[in-house]
């Protein structure tokens, strides 16, 4: 493919990724040993916080698995995208905010679990848009980029935030002081960078306004859902992301709690998640300009074999330098196969439903996470050690790599 600058369109959608990044790194980090914080200081046990952590994190992903699919249709009609994006987006950037202000752990947890559900329906929405902002054969190198740059903007606010988190009681600060800072710093950063995007996208496939469209989304749903079933190809790539995707997710959300849970130094699993973030920068253009060499499918499937090794070797962790392995080992393949599948599966799907095929994406992708997280949480309880929960993630990885080979033979 002969080499070709980022237009404004594209540079303006992967801008969305920088912003909302910095909010994934917050709940990767900052967030969760916050929440050990207010759990301890509540006489919650380690394991019980690590399990009601999981159990948020599902609550989130389960609420927007259920209202995706229909979101998704209804954003399909013309001009209704970008008012769905804003709404959402701004329900993530103020619960993120909002997120100052509790000192119970329950309340935490609920303000936590809105500000999830906002930024996991931005993303049905920000995904579908790659097929307005981009031709076909740039997906793979667009959504890359969107990854990329998304890692290593989101460090900007992180890293500031990192100082007062760490630092609260030299600067003559308290705790509570310090997190809201980092809240209110992350909340706008991520509403600021998205205003390109707000003011320049334009729909441009979409479904003709009809006289009743909740009523007509749901019908069209109906009708995507037996397409679907008859399309083996989507389906059985569909069926394969659950579960790949889902122990990517896992191990993102769950990483730092896990470490926690395990007794590790809170400064070193903060720097090392950090570290995670700079590698993901330059590998996820590593393989945005392999995609221009290899197939997309090859691509994944390394990066699935990649994650199913980490998986294994997190099972034995229990020092801060295996931590710090894990944590650049993630960084290589991370971004990657979350940016490969996302412009494969928009790749085989017609662009003018892009919305309501992203929204059962969704469901597959970061509503299904929901397993991985309660699986973990399920298991580090009824065998009380954090360890054989992270065990259950292997399988995940396993199962995902045998469905996506059969995906693969039917596309081609």
């Amino acid at each position: 493919m002969e080499k070709q600058k980022l237009t404004n369109k594209e540079k303006y959608w992967i801008l969305y990724d920088v912003g909302n990044s910095a909010f994934v790194l917050l709940v990767s980090t900052i967030i969760p040993i916050y929440f050990n914080y207010l759990t301890g200081t509540a006489g919650v046990s380690e394991v019980n916080s690590l399990a009601y952590w999981g159990y948020a994190a599902s609550a989130a992903t389960i609420i927007v698995a259920l209202i995706g699919p229909i979101l998704g249709t209804i954003a399909d009609t013309k001009n209704y995208k970008k008012p769905l994006f804003t709404i959402s987006m701004m329900v993530g950037v103020i619960g993120c905010a909002a997120l100052a202000f509790p000192t119970s752990w329950v309340v935490f947890l609920a303000v936590f679990v809105i500000a999830k559900v906002g930024y996991n329906a931005s993303l049905i929405f920000y995904d579908s848009m790659l097929v307005d902002v981009t031709e076909h054969d740039r997906m793979d190198v667009v959504s890359s980029h969107g990854y990329a740059w998304g890692y290593i903007g989101s460090c900007v606010p992180f890293i500031i935030s990192l100082v007062f988190v760490l630092m609260y009681d030299k600067i003559g600060i308290t705790m509570g002081t310090a997190m809201m800072i980092a809240f209110f710093l992350n909340a706008a950063w991520w509403f600021i960078v998205t205003i390109p995007l707000l003011k320049n996208y334009e729909q441009v496939n979409f479904a003709q306004m009809p006289a009743h469209p909740v009523r007509d989304s749901f019908q069209r749903l109906g009708h995507t859902l037996k397409d679907i079933r008859r399309e083996k190809n989507i389906f059985l790539y569909l069926l394969a992301f659950f579960f790949f995707i889902d122990g990517v997710y896992t191990i993102i959300e769950m990483a730092t709690a896990y470490g926690s849970a395990l007794g590790l130094d809170s400064t070193g699993l903060l720097l090392a998640l950090l570290v995670t973030q700079i590698v993901a920068f330059p590998f996820a253009l590593i393989f945005a300009n392999c995609s221009k060499k290899y197939a997309t499918d090859l691509l994944i499937k390394i990066c699935i074999l990649a994650y199913i090794g980490i998986a294994l070797f997190a099972i034995q962790l229990d020092k801060q330098w295996e931590f710090w392995l894990l944590a650049v080992l993630v960084g290589m393949f991370q971004g990657a196969i979350q940016a490969l599948s996302r412009s494969y599966f928009a790749k085989i799907i017609p662009a003018e439903k892009a919305g309501e095929y992203f929204g059962i994406y969704d469901i597959c992708g970061k509503g299904a996470s929901f397993l991985g997280t309660t699986l973990v949480g399920v298991i580090a309880q009824l065998t009380n050690t954090a360890n054989a929960g992270v065990a259950m993630i292997t399988i995940l990885f396993v199962i995902g790599f045998i469905l996506f080979c059969k995906a693969t033979k039917l596309n081609k």
